[in-house]
């Protein structure tokens, strides 16, 4: 156990955190990449999976998906914030010291370009391939009539009638296009009066996108519904004569934007924000590139969107479809089968064949790896005996995302309803997520679980759950701090950690955490946490500040951060006068990172990495050498402002010296030569570096991961 006076000298008192400032060459203009291009570079990573034959088919395709599902999230969002800044005249946040105009319009160029890249990768990559492993899209004229005339009768009876045309004429004003939905533009020509007119049909969404055909020869065969349907217009418009038809499809602007300040019931406001959020501007519209000038100008003008926010693509729209291609049993075209493990101490004992968890903590801190570590073993089984412990007398959670039939929640419900004190404090602003949030939140109170919102103007995005039970007379906190959701479903592809301790310096931060979230508490003080908005970035600079210092001193330094996003200016500026001192810094991001690295004078010792691949790498890791007695947090935090400023986040040191040779040989393994990344260049330039020289494949992390944590289970059974 860690001692107190050691952490109070560690990080010293909060009331004497400080601004780092410090002297030394003024840092150039030029020190940030924009992080909106670099959003951008990330998305092709994906790409770039999906383009290696190496990778298993069906991965690839998905991949595919991903990308596509990505772009228009990026759009609703990042672009549209851009945009609506620049409409209401609000300071548009930039690093690079470009105007917002010039930004759009290189986001827009480099846009074009990846979505171009995204259909040739299709187009003559990944559907050729399919076609020869025995999966093949098919279009309605490559089948034959008696094909033809059993899909038919299954649009007459499955399809026809969930059709709603609407017609654009003098009495039909253009109909409104939903964001993301499917649809087709179509000329027709009134057969008695030779009048031209246009309507617009919605592919419906709650239809499967691609219809599987029987079987021929073992070949899985499947038609695109809007080709069914497109091939069937006249049964929705007898008496005319079809001219034209083509695919569209368009983005909204769906960022919900709440005044708390000036709001009484944040739910009620949120409400209302999810449903104007249907009715956002158009920021992207995509069509197939032989739609004619007629059909095209009608669009723009009704829509109000310019010539730049056009995407005309070959074939398939929406390639989220390829999701899809997931449930095809093919597993020679997928990953291997993995199935986690239960971490070594959450492992049921030999006498029983159960796990006593809250016995395995009070042995020692636990952490745990998923995906490679079971959630359901540790975090939900965590709670679910929590919950069943008639010793246990109250649980707090927080809850950012969750699955809609999470055991989490269920385990909540199930410790309100046997009488235990149950606080749950559910962030209902989780972008996306607002609707499923607000449900959840309403099932648990109607369960007599304490439902508290966070506080105004903040996210609370922190990983956070607590358990106080009664033992042989006193009151015993366990804590479980992770980098992750408490989301089952996202815990089998996203590589997170998490901690499980009964430290009693973490009870009392998470105790005062709790308190501060739930009522009116400010708790300035927590001694084993480093806590956003107040003390995070603080805390970090005054630790990198550290590390500068012990450089020139000539003692060990080091640094290293493992995030998702690396943009917050004051951590990077921090971090570049950290390496012109001399300290190696190690930067492992999955996605958008501002900083240069490798830049003489400025970034020479900084490097940054990133890896991609079978799970979605999400946890944050920050480690710093301090002279020889490593210090390492994991959290929730990425280095951006909004989780530095406006957000309450949660890192918590790592103490346990396996746990912190744990997290150490996983960085210097991400860093390795010998691994496949992308390593970053002082250009902005995201460099592949999958293949060695000898032209064998490089070591994939993931898999190593995978292997190493097996074989602690195994060497546990041993003994």
């Amino acid at each position: 156990m860690i001692e107190q006076d050691v952490l109070d000298a560690e990080l010293g008192d909060d009331d004497d955190f400080e601004t780092i400032e410090v002297e030394g060459t003024e840092l150039p203009d030029s020190r940030y990449l924009d992080r909106e291009l670099s959003w951008l570079a990330f998305n092709q990573r994906v790409l770039e999976l999906a383009e290696d034959p190496s990778q298993p088919l069906l991965e690839r395709a998905n991949f595919l998906a991903i990308f596509a599902s990505n772009l228009d999230e990026f759009f609703m969002v990042r672009v549209a914030g851009l945009k609506r800044r620049i409409l209401t005249g609000l300071a548009v946040p930039t690093n690079i010291g470009r105007a917002p105009q010039d930004v759009l319009a290189d986001i827009s160029a480099e846009a074009h370009r990846l979505q171009e890249r995204h259909v040739r990768a299709w187009t003559e990559l990944v559907r050729p391939a399919l076609d020869e492993a025995g999966i093949t899209f098919v279009g309605w004229d490559d089948l034959d009539g008696d094909e033809q005339a059993e899909l038919y009768r299954y649009f007459q009876s499955q399809v026809f009638p969930v059709l709603m045309p609407l017609a654009v004429d003098p009495a039909h004003p253009f109909p409104y296009i939903s964001g993301l939905s499917l649809n087709l533009a179509i000329r027709i020509r009134n057969a008695r009066t030779g009048r031209q007119e246009f309507a617009r049909l919605k592919v419906p969404p709650m239809l499967p996108r691609v219809v599987e055909l029987p079987r021929v020869d073992g070949r899985i065969r499947l038609l695109p519904l809007e080709d069914l349907i497109s091939n069937n217009l006249a049964d929705l418009f007898p008496g005319m004569e079809i001219l034209d038809h083509h695919t569209f499809r368009l983005t909204r602007n769906e960022d919900v934007v709440i005044e708390e300040d000036e709001t009484e019931n944040l739910i009620q406001a949120l409400e209302a924000e999810l449903s104007r959020r249907r009715f956002g501007p158009p920021i992207r519209l995509e069509v197939t590139e032989d739609m004619d000038d007629v059909t095209m100008a009608l669009l723009l003008d009704e829509l109000e969107i310019t010539e730049q926010e056009v995407y005309r693509l070959q074939g398939l729209l929406d390639l989220r479809a390829l999701f899809d291609l997931g449930r095809i049993d093919r597993p020679d075209l997928k990953y291997p089968a993995r199935v986690p493990v239960t971490a070594v101490p959450f492992q049921p004992s030999e006498q029983n064949g159960t796990a006593d968890i809250f016995a395995a903590i009070r042995k020692g801190d636990v952490l745990v790896h998923h995906p490679y570590e079971s959630f359901a073993t540790s975090v939900q089984a965590f709670l679910e005996q929590a919950a069943k412990d008639p010793q246990v007398l109250a649980i707090k959670q927080t809850l950012y995302r969750t699955s809609g039939d999470s055991p989490i929640v269920q385990a909540l419900i199930d410790a309100a309803q046997a009488g235990k004190q149950v606080l749950a404090l559910v962030e209902v602003k989780a972008r996306f997520d607002e609707a499923a949030n607000i449900l959840w939140a309403r099932k648990l109170e109607k369960a007599g679980v304490h439902v508290v919102y966070g506080l105004v103007g903040l996210k609370t995005h922190c990983k956070l759950a607590l358990v106080v039970r009664q033992e042989e007379g006193m009151l015993r906190s366990y804590c479980h701090i992770g980098t992750g959701n408490y989301n089952p479903k996202t815990s089998r592809i996203y590589e997170d950690f998490g901690l499980f301790t009964i430290d009693e310096q973490v009870g009392k931060d998470l105790t005062r955490l709790f308190n501060e979230l739930s009522g009116y508490a400010i708790e300035k003080k927590f001694k084993r946490l480093l806590v956003a908005p107040l003390h995070l970035r603080r805390g970090l600079l005054r630790h990198i500040d550290r590390e500068r210092r012990n450089a020139l001193a000539g003692k060990p330094a080091r640094i290293r951060i493992k995030v998702n996003s690396m943009v917050d200016e004051q951590i990077i500026d921090a971090l570049y006068r950290a390496s012109q001192a001399g300290v190696p810094v190690d930067v492992w991001v999955r996605g958008i990172c501002s900083l240069k690295p490798g830049v003489p004078g400025l970034s020479e010792s900084i490097r940054v990495r990133s890896i991609l691949g079978r799970y979605l790498e999400h946890s944050r890791i920050f480690s710093f050498a301090n002279d020889g007695d490593e210090i390492v947090y994991i959290g929730s935090a990425d280095m951006m402002h909004r989780n530095l400023d406006r957000r309450v986040e949660a890192l918590v040191r790592v103490i346990h010296p396996p746990h912190v040779k744990e997290l150490d040989d996983l960085f210097t393994l991400a860093m390795s030569d010998e691994t496949a990344s992308w390593h970053l260049t002082a250009d902005g330039v995201w460099e592949r570096h999958a293949v060695g020289a000898d032209g064998a494949r490089l070591a994939d992390l993931q898999d190593l991961t995978m292997a190493a944590v097996q074989k602690r289970r195994r060497v546990r059974a041993v003994r």
